[in-house]
């Protein structure tokens, strides 16, 4: 199984706007294109870092899957989300790879 995971640092006084965003409208594009077959949101407990962390997990059952939403959906969703939250937030991305 393949995981991409966002990390995404969000202001605290646009927390609840965010969340909601992110559960009513960006999660369920992101899944509508076919490339992930679940996901996960999660909040970081004991960050170090202001704000409220979430990790957003993407599970895809291929590589190839996660290549197909990478070439023809992520920027999209990128700017989306940029477009969305301006200046509130950071995020970063991780690749992940199941271990069996």
């Amino acid at each position: 199984m393949i995981v991409y995971n966002d990390t995404i640092i969000i202001e605290e006084t646009i927390h609840d706007e965010w969340l909601n965003w992110i559960k009513t409208v960006h999660i369920p594009a992101i899944m509508a294109t076919g490339c992930f077959n679940s996901y996960k949101i999660l909040t970081v407990i004991d960050s170090p870092n202001e704000g409220v962390t979430y990790c957003i997990q993407y599970n895809a059952d291929s590589i190839e899957q996660f290549q197909e939403f990478y070439m023809n959906h992520l920027h999209k969703f990128q700017a989306i989300h940029q477009q969305q939250f301006d200046e509130k937030f950071v995020m970063f991305n991780t690749l992940m790879k199941e271990v069996e």
